[in-house]
């Protein structure tokens, strides 16, 4: 089901996949350079609803009105203020997610908008090429439980340069290989589809230990 939202930034769009009897809803939108067609997105929506989680894929405003261009931050901020509403609307607690540029906006509104955690997949940690540029304090100040999903071989931040403190501050989940977008080349030891199943099988895991 498709859902038109007007809000302060424009008219949004939420494609809901809803699950049957339905106790969290996982709100997620897409990155800077692309759109809710991104594989993992595509994976989350197809499996989690079998296990009582209805996923919710966001199209910020700057998408729908067909735009090649992201806005600044706090525009997105807006636009994700304003479909909040409507993904509480069922009564289940929202956990709330974003890829790249949308796991930003999670960070940054996941405190003043109730969220009951946040899924940061591809956070991009820095620019490429310029960890000196590092936006760790985004992350770190989410201030509900957090879970990143990063590629091996993430150009915006491996693993390993994420910080390690404070700890208990948020939770990692490396895909071996991955690049920005998850995709992992050919000769690595891991298909397509395994990278996508760590993904899915890490979300349902940390999602079941949130309580």
């Amino acid at each position: 089901m498709t859902e038109a939202v007007e809000t302060d930034a424009g008219a949004a769009r939420i494609t809901w996949h809803r699950a049957r009897d339905p106790r969290l809803v996982l709100a997620v939108s897409h990155g800077a350079g692309g759109g809710i067609e991104a594989r993992d997105l595509k994976a989350l929506a197809a499996a989690l609803p079998a296990h009582g989680v209805s996923v919710a894929l966001v199209e910020q405003p700057w998408r729908v009105a067909g735009k090649k261009l992201a806005p600044a931050p706090k525009t997105l901020d807006t636009g994700w203020r304003g479909v909040w509403p409507a993904l509480t609307a069922p009564g289940s607690p929202v956990i709330s997610g974003g890829r790249s540029a949308g796991a930003r906006v999670a960070c940054r509104t996941a405190g003043e908008l109730g969220a009951h955690a946040v899924l940061a997949l591809s956070f991009p940690l820095h620019p490429p090429g310029k960890p000196e540029k590092s936006r760790a304090a985004e992350l770190l100040g989410a201030g509900v439980p957090t879970l990143v999903v990063q590629g091996g071989n993430d150009p915006f931040g491996r693993p390993r340069e994420f910080p390690e403190e404070p700890e208990g501050a948020y939770d990692l989940i490396e895909v071996p290989y991955g690049d920005h977008g998850f995709a992992v080349p050919k000769r690595a030891e891991t298909t397509q589809e395994q990278a996508l199943e760590t993904i899915t099988d890490g979300v349902l895991k940390w999602i079941g230990a949130l309580g």
